[in-house]
């Protein structure tokens, strides 16, 4: 089974908006896996990729903000792919 999730050419403003979203959800998740865990060193690796999703989404900030509003676009085609695991 395929999900199409994203699929187009999107504006600079919207393109940081949807970059802005994507990275919140992932942040949330990450930390209700913290909340979930018991054991040190996923709680670790949890806390860095917040850290690495939160460094990005700055970086594109950054860079959308020094190339102007009309220089840059998001182009995204993002597909879930879910598959049967058989044991």
């Amino acid at each position: 089974m395929k999900l199409q999730l994203i699929n187009g050419r999107f504006s600079p403003h919207d393109a940081l908006a949807i970059l802005t979203k994507m990275t919140h959800i992932k942040v949330s998740y990450q930390e209700e896996q913290i909340k979930a865990s018991d054991r040190e060193e996923d709680i670790k690796s949890r806390e860095k990729r917040i850290k690495e999703l939160q460094q990005n989404l700055q970086e594109a900030r950054t860079y959308m903000a020094a190339h102007g509003q009309h220089s840059v676009s998001l182009q995204a085609d993002i597909v879930l792919s879910v598959n049967e695991h058989k044991p």
